[in-house]
C-alpha cells in the first residue's frame, strides 16, 4: 500500500502558489476498502471508494481505472482493484498538469505535466478526455484561474473540446455542475477566460442557450470587462456578466442552471433599473420612490449596495442615489395607525425626494 499526493496540490506546489489553505488530495495504490476501514478511515464515496482521514479530514481515494458506459460524467464503470497502478490512475485525469503525483518529495510525471506547466499549456492527457463533458467546463475554469500566469488551451485540446460540442456530449451537463464551475470561475480575478474558452469551442451557446448572444459583445472586449474588478463578490460579477440581457433571458438562464435566489434577484434588479439609474437626476419623485421600494433599498441595504456597485462598474455615477437613500432612511413619523404611518412615510419621502432633486439640479 502506497500513498501519493496527487492532482491540484502537486500542480500548485510546483507553481509556487500552494499554501496552508490548499486542499491535499491523496491517492492510495494497492489497498482494498476493507484495509482502509481497518486503518480507521471512513468511506464517503458512493460511486467509487473515497475515504476520509478521521483526524485531518483529508480525502484518500483508491487508485482506479474507468470505462465509459453511458452519457455524461456519471456514465462510467470503475475498477478499484489492488492491481491498478499509479500510472493507470493518472492516465484517466483531465489535464497533464493535474496528472502528476508526489511521494517523499519525488515527482511522478508520466504525462509530462511539469513541462506543460512550465510552458503554460492546458493539455488533455488522452482522448478519454472527451468521455466526460465536465472537463470542457474545467478547462475553461482553469483558463480563468491561471490567466494571470499566461496559460492557454493547447490546440489539440481545443479541437477535442469542439468535437465534444459537435457530438452533443456537452448537452449531458447537469445544471448543478454548470453553476458550480461558473461560480468558481467568477471567484477568480480574470473570469473572462472562462467565457472565452467556452465561446471558442462552441460550448458557450450550448451551455448558456437562454442568452441573446448578439448582445454579449456590447462591451467590445470579449468579456474582459469582468477582469480585475475592484470586488471579489461573485454575485456582483454574475449580474455584471448578464447586464446586457433582458429579464426574460436572465430568468430563463437562472432557472436552467439552478443558480441561488440571491444571484437571480441581483441580476434581474440590475437589468431592470440600470437605465433608470443612468438618468437618475431627471426622474420624477414618485418614480424614484418606486425605485427605492422595488429594490427594497431601505430594508435590504446590503443587496442595494451590491446593486449600486454593479451600476458603478457599468460606469454610472451612483453618488446621488446613495446619498438620497441614506436621507430617506432617517425619515420617521409618529402615528398610531399602521396604515396612516405608511401613507405618512410616503408623503414625507416624496417631499424629501423633491427637495433633494431641486437642490441637486
Amino acid at each position: 500500500m502506497e500513498k501519493y499526493l496527487v492532482g491540484g496540490a502537486v500542480r500548485d506546489k510546483l507553481l509556487g502558489i500552494a499554501d496552508d489553505a490548499t486542499e491535499n488530495d491523496w491517492l492510495i495504490v494497492g489497498a482494498t476498502p476493507k484495509e482502509m476501514k481497518k486503518l480507521g478511515y471512513f468511506q464517503v464515496g458512493k460511486e467509487f471508494p473515497v475515504f476520509l482521514d478521521p483526524e485531518k479530514k483529508e480525502e484518500y481515494a483508491l487508485a482506479r481505472k474507468e470505462r465509459k458506459v453511458g452519457k455524461g460524467y456519471k456514465g462510467f464503470e470503475f475498477d478499484t482493484s489492488t492491481s491498478v497502478t499509479l500510472e493507470q490512475d493518472l492516465s484517466r485525469r483531465d489535464l497533464t498538469i493535474n496528472a502528476m503525483a508526489m511521494k517523499d518529495g519525488i515527482l511522478f510525471d508520466p504525462f509530462h505535466g511539469q513541462e506543460d506547466l512550465n510552458n503554460g499549456l492546458l493539455k488533455h492527457v488522452s482522448d478519454a478526455f472527451s468521455e466526460d463533458p465536465v472537463r470542457v467546463l474545467r478547462v475553461a475554469r482553469f483558463a480563468a484561474r491561471f490567466k494571470l500566469f499566461g496559460f492557454k488551451v493547447a490546440h489539440s485540446t481545443h479541437r477535442l473540446m469542439s468535437s465534444m460540442v459537435e457530438s452533443g456530449e456537452v448537452d449531458a451537463l447537469t445544471p448543478e455542475r454548470v453553476f458550480k464551475e461558473l461560480d468558481k470561475a467568477l471567484s477568480y480575478p480574470t473570469p473572462s477566460a472562462f467565457f472565452k474558452v467556452l465561446s471558442a469551442c462552441g460550448a458557450y451557446g450550448r451551455i448558456f442557450s437562454e442568452l441573446d448572444k448578439t448582445k454579449q459583445n456590447k462591451h467590445g472586449n470579449d468579456f474582459e470587462f469582468l477582469d480585475n474588478l475592484d470586488t471579489d463578490d461573485k454575485q456582483i460579477k454574475f449580474a455584471l456578466w448578464l447586464s446586457d440581457q433582458n429579464n426574460q433571458n436572465i430568468s430563463a438562464l437562472c432557472s436552467a442552471i439552478k443558480c441561488p435566489k440571491a444571484y437571480r434577484e441581483l441580476a434581474l434588479l440590475v437589468n431592470q433599473w440600470q437605465d433608470f439609474a443612468m438618468d437618475f437626476i431627471n426622474q420624477g419623485a414618485e418614480d424614484i420612490l418606486e425605485f427605492f421600494n422595488r429594490t427594497d433599498a431601505l430594508r435590504r441595504a446590503n443587496r442595494f449596495e451590491k446593486i449600486l456597485r454593479v451600476f458603478a462598474l457599468l460606469g454610472h455615477d451612483t453618488t446621488l442615489i446613495y446619498t438620497l437613500s441614506t436621507q430617506l432612511k432617517d425619515i420617521k413619523v409618529d402615528y398610531d395607525n399602521a396604515k396612516d404611518i405608511a401613507q405618512a412615510l410616503n408623503v414625507e419621502k416624496i417631499k424629501k425626494i423633491e427637495s433633494f432633486l431641486h437642490s441637486a439640479k
